[in-house]
């Protein structure tokens, strides 16, 4: 039994972390979730150990719903009919090392193309896989350079490429081209190949979009990892992977302990998040997600406008919910949780973000700024 003392910790802990999830602009994690109505599973040691589409011996688990979070993505990124499979992961970092893991399989000695504005974590799957790879030069809002990669290509064409896409770069959001790049490849007769969507913040929206960007099955990618706990939302950081399910085949293994495969990274896989996923996504259903999508977009928006209006540089890449600008002062990337790299700091508009934050963040960026003219530049 916890003594007073433990009990004032979780007090002043749960106080501590009520008042920074208010504050929070600068990183995705969507707040806006309720599931109370799921707390009675807490009960109960979930674990989606195996493949969540064979059966287990274990039968603590959630592998029907589970299912149910996949296909629901799969027909969303349009993945080829009665050739794909995925799981839910712990997040984009172990969906992107799975898309990883199958392209080194199918192309040993292939060589990995990613940009230099590449989420952090890409660089330490690759030395875990121990994957020849190549870093391509970045546009100024964050996309792949093509050019670059088209030149870069060329020298290697011997050589299978491994694509590493950005489907929105960690500080601007910016999105690779997977049709623009299967063009440069097809232009060059590159047919062993290999393309990875890393859509963690991006996927969980982007086909909703009008102009819906280029980085699905349909424009090309054998596998997709989307975060779950970004745009749709948890309290527990998940995603889901993707891929093509002949490739999948190749590495699966029937392991007699669970009876079932073994086809994912872990072996014991979480087996809350995906109820919580899949809780998330039949409550909003598809209405709900596209007014997320609107309110994000709109205030988005608002505050690039703002923000310029006040002698800000600020600026977001098309149809983004992340807005860039010149690195902000200390004061405001504590208070408010501000992401930086650099010269730029960015607000992340998730649902969860109301008008009244975004007025009382501009507030302080105001407060902050020189009486005459705005000295800050940005290269955006």
């Amino acid at each position: 039994m916890l003594n007073s003392n433990d009990r004032a910790r979780l007090d002043d802990l749960y106080e501590r972390m009520r008042a920074a999830n208010a504050d929070s602009l600068g990183y995705p994690s969507a707040k806006d979730f309720d599931f109370m109505e799921l707390e009675r599973f807490l009960q109960f040691p979930v674990n989606n150990v195996g493949d969540p589409f064979a059966d287990a011996t274990y039968r603590v688990e959630t592998r029907a719903f589970e299912r149910e979070v996949v296909e629901y993505f799969a027909k969303e990124l349009r993945a080829p009919q009665d050739d794909w499979w995925g799981y839910v992961t712990n997040g984009g970092t172990e969906g992107n090392l799975y898309g990883l893991y199958l392209a080194r399989e199918l192309y040993p000695n292939g060589i990995v193309y990613y940009s230099e504005q590449t989420h952090y974590s890409v660089a330490k799957n690759l030395h875990f896989l121990n994957m020849r790879h190549i870093m391509i030069r970045s546009q100024d809002n964050g996309e792949i350079d093509y050019e670059d990669l088209r030149e870069t290509l060329k020298i290697h064409r011997d050589v299978p490429p491994i694509i590493f896409a950005n489907i929105g770069t960690t500080m601007t959001e910016a999105r690779d081209d997977i049709a623009r790049i299967a063009d440069i490849m097809d232009k060059l007769a590159i047919r062993q190949r290999y393309v990875h969507s890393d859509a963690a913040l991006s996927g969980g929206y982007a086909t909703l979009l009008e102009e819906r960007p280029a980085f699905d099955f349909v424009d090309g990618a054998d596998s997709v990892a989307i975060s779950g706990h970004k745009f749709i939302g948890s309290p527990i950081p998940c995603g889901v992977v993707v891929a093509k399910k002949h490739n999948v085949q190749r590495i699966a293994r029937a392991i007699d302990y669970i009876g079932s495969l073994d086809t994912t990274i872990t072996g014991s896989r979480n087996g809350i998040t995906p109820l919580m996923l899949w809780y998330q996504l039949r409550k909003l259903g598809a209405d709900g997600m596209r007014k997320r999508l609107e309110h994000s977009l709109s205030l988005a928006e608002y505050l690039v406008s703002r923000l310029r209006q006040a002698g800000v540089q600020a600026w977001r890449n098309p149809n983004a919910i992340t807005v860039v600008f010149p690195r902000a002062g200390e004061a405001i990337r504590s208070k408010w949780q501000i992401a930086t790299a650099g010269p730029i700091s960015h607000v992340i508009v998730l649902p969860n973000v109301t008008r009244e934050q975004i007025d009382a963040f501009l507030n302080d960026m105001i407060a902050e700024l020189p009486p005459k003219e705005m000295a800050w530049k940005t290269s955006g």
